[in-house]
């Protein structure tokens, strides 16, 4: 992805994602939402219970990916975003996933991410619902030669003028806090490993054998 400040432009990459994950994961069955990018507090994501966008005769759901979490990886990007779709997923099926308001992630969500290539653990508040991207998810990701987004809104850091509220009626994602991860990549060979902060191609000089992300 090329380097940009626009708003417009990541909304738009976070789109083709989307419908990436659409086509390989949900067989093009979702209802594409509108995705937005804006600040979700102690979530990296979520997606709107109801049809919460409309034009015309036509509604859609909200997929909101954190603005304050773009600077992680691709790979926690998209399993955020994976995490998201198969929300959408359960809902278009009426299957219930989640309770507590949305926040506890029960087993049946488990089960459907884990069929996705995502790994979820546990957390006695918000149930299964520690999202991380498995190795599958990682491949599939570099073979589709997608880019760190490289911009990020700088939470808690400024001040504005004038006040306002909102409220969405969403289902965020559980996990730990933003930006503390890195991704490990290692030699299929000889097990050699080293970290990096984005996603990036390595070749490991002992055995000339490309290092796999984990």
């Amino acid at each position: 992805m090329k380097e940009t400040v626009k708003t417009s432009r990541t909304a738009g990459y976070l789109e083709k994602i989307f419908r990436a994950l659409n086509a390989k994961y949900f067989d093009n069955e979702l209802e594409e939402p509108i995705i937005t990018i804006q600040s979700t507090p102690k979530a990296y994501a979520h997606v709107t219970i109801g049809k919460a966008w409309q034009r015309g005769d036509t509604t859609r759901r909200e997929l909101n990916i954190g603005a304050g979490t773009l600077d992680r990886s691709i790979f926690e990007i998209v399993a955020s975003e994976l995490h998201e779709c198969i929300h959408i997923y359960n809902m278009q099926r009426g299957i219930q996933d989640c309770s507590r308001g949305g926040q506890y992630h029960n087993k049946k969500f488990k089960a459907a991410a884990e069929a996705r290539d995502l790994k979820i653990g546990y957390n006695p508040r918000i149930g299964w619902s520690i999202t991380e991207p498995t190795e599958a998810l990682c491949e599939f990701v570099l073979e589709q030669g997608w880019d760190d987004i490289r911009m990020n809104r700088i939470e808690g850091g400024y001040t504005t003028r004038g006040k306002g509220t909102g409220n969405t009626t969403g289902k965020p994602t559980g996990g730990s806090s933003p930006n503390t991860h890195s991704i490990k990549y290692v030699c299929p060979c000889c097990g050699n490993s080293v970290r990096a902060t984005k996603a990036v191609h390595i070749l490991c000089m002992d055995c000339n054998k490309p290092m796999r992300a984990q």
